[in-house]
């Protein structure tokens, strides 16, 4: 008797794939190399500690990438995590460019790796290895040298750059007899302008957010659908900044909209078309309608003065 046949793997469509694999929030780094004639630096989200005994990580590079021959011919390669403002850095090495390092402050390192300054953190490894796997190569790494800044990281998730806060639901410690200790902790957090902002962020994300995936927008989406609600996009580069995206994932955006017919390339640039109008009215009425619920029990001078602060503390960080 024959043993029957494993079944073929699904198809995916790729677009509606990287849509789902997005839910998992990553750190951005940018690889970089050298191998004496050519210095090379790639963005990815594909970055991984393997092991600490010996100190192992790895990264990803696409097969089609340009800077592949210089990975696979250098001994050495660095992995820089990206700080919190350095989105114009991982656009730079996230897109083709004459000279990435024109303008980027960056140090030699071991075995021709390049080291960025301001990075968060940064890793010089000897190459150990290179694996097959699909449309991409694994370059397996073992640490000789680290430096450990501690600034907050630029993270990516769903399409979008992103950072990372405090989680707001944790609560003061308690000890067993609720004494004054304990008491304290939680009058002074209770009065602390970073708790109560986190603390209000997630109350309001709690409710809004379900309600726009439910719509079926992830945030990348919606942004991109209300920036060209004010008109044409002609410029990638600037559509790219509002839009707080990598550009290959603004374009692959772009195409998954343009699939669903919401835009469409012009002479003008990329539009929104009829439909895509109509799915922004959408967002923003949900917005307005989540904005009016969580106000309502406010006065409007109170709403107006809480706008007015928050602008201020954007505008002039201390």
């Amino acid at each position: 008797m024959n043993a029957p046949h494993p079944p073929e793997p699904a198809a995916f469509d790729p677009r509606i794939l990287r849509r789902a694999l997005g839910n998992f929030a990553t750190g951005v780094i940018v690889a970089t190399a050298s191998d004496g004639e050519d210095r090379v630096g790639v963005t990815a989200n594909s970055f991984s500690s393997v092991s600490l005994d010996p100190p192992l990580i790895l990264w990803c590079i696409d097969k089609r990438s340009g800077s592949l021959p210089v990975f696979r011919r250098a001994s050495h390669f660095a992995v820089n995590i990206l700080a919190m403002d350095q989105i114009e850095l991982s656009n730079r090495f996230a897109r083709p460019h004459e000279d990435r390092y024109a303008g980027v402050p960056w140090r030699p390192g071991l075995g021709g790796c390049v080291l960025l300054d301001g990075a968060s953190a940064n890793f010089q490894c000897e190459r150990t290895g290179i694996l097959e796997g699909g449309d991409h190569w694994i370059l397996v790494g073992r640490v000789l040298a680290f430096e450990d800044k501690g600034t907050a990281p630029l993270l990516y998730h769903q399409g979008s750059y992103a950072m990372a806060l405090p989680h707001p639901h944790r609560r003061p410690p308690q000890d067993a007899s609720g004494g004054d200790a304990a008491n304290d902790l939680r009058a002074r957090l209770a009065d602390h302008p970073y708790f109560l902002m986190t603390q209000a962020v997630r109350s309001y994300q709690e409710s809004y957010q379900p309600r726009q995936i439910q719509t079926g927008w992830r945030p990348g989406e919606a942004r991109l659908l209300m920036i060209l609600n004010d008109g044409p996009a002609r410029d990638m580069t600037a559509l790219t900044r509002q839009a707080d995206m990598p550009q290959h994932q603004v374009e692959q955006t772009l195409d998954l909209l343009r699939s669903r017919g919401l835009v469409e390339r012009t002479p003008d640039g990329e539009a929104l078309t009829a439909d895509g109008a109509t799915q922004v009215r959408g967002i923003w009425a949900m917005a307005r309608s989540h904005e009016e619920r969580v106000f309502a029990r406010f006065e409007r001078a109170q709403v107006e003065t809480f706008k007015q602060v928050l602008r201020g503390i954007i505008a002039a960080p201390a």
